[in-house]
């Protein structure tokens, strides 16, 4: 972990704030948790990268943090409630005598990385927009086979074309699927995995779940 030198440039910093929340970029007035914190560093891990903003109320206004204290929490979430453990970067700004803290996570290649939850178990999290949410069985699939081709074989197996077809009618849940297709679970799971990894697919959320369509 890499702890940059204390910089003023207020401008930098006022840019990233009016930007707001969104799927590279999290608000936090204070880091009080360190489970819910883990929990938006696999996120972003998983994800695309990136930072969190502490000291930053969830309306923009700068209240400032005690960048020490903050940090050290910060890598206690890190390195104890993520496995694997989550690389970072840190970055103290001061404006008006109050630090904000700006924490970058990369974007990792040891997909997933999963944080340990409240109720013990540890779970893989998804950042989309500006909420964390947990991983589907298929984005797990996916990561398992992050080595293998991108590229779709010559040709699909029969089960494989019926699920295809499946998915182009409408979009589905994993368990409506499972019931439509009337496969077995991990066979179906196995199957979009790789659809996945060679993007003839797309998972979106939609009224709480996650959703399965055609790229």
């Amino acid at each position: 972990m890499n702890r940059i030198q204390n910089t003023d440039i207020p401008g930098y910093l006022g840019k990233r704030i009016a930007e707001g929340e969104h799927q590279q970029q999290d608000f936090k007035f204070a880091i009080n948790d360190a489970r819910k914190i883990a929990e938006t560093l696999s996120a972003f891990a998983n994800t695309d990268g990136g930072r969190l903003l502490v000291g930053v109320k969830d309306n923009g206004k700068i209240a400032g943090v005690r960048n020490d204290e903050e940090m050290y929490m910060i890598e206690g979430a890190a390195d104890l409630y993520c496995n694997p453990p989550v690389k970072m970067e840190f970055q103290v700004w001061e404006i008006d005598s109050k630090r904000v803290l700006e924490v970058w996570i990369n974007a990792s290649p040891s997909r997933p990385h999963k944080a340990k939850t409240e109720d013990g178990n540890w779970r893989a999290f998804i950042r989309v927009r500006d909420e964390n949410f947990i991983a589907s069985p298929v984005h797990l699939e996916r990561w398992a086979h992050e080595d293998k081709s991108e590229t779709p074989p010559g040709a699909f197996t029969e089960d494989e074309k019926t699920l295809l077809k499946i998915i182009r009618e409408e979009p589905l849940t994993l368990n409506q699927l499972c019931k439509k297709s009337e496969f077995f679970r991990r066979d179906v799971i196995r199957s979009l995995g790789a659809f996945f990894r060679w993007n003839l697919i797309k998972l979106f959320r939609e009224k709480g779940k996650w959703m399965i369509d055609i790229v």
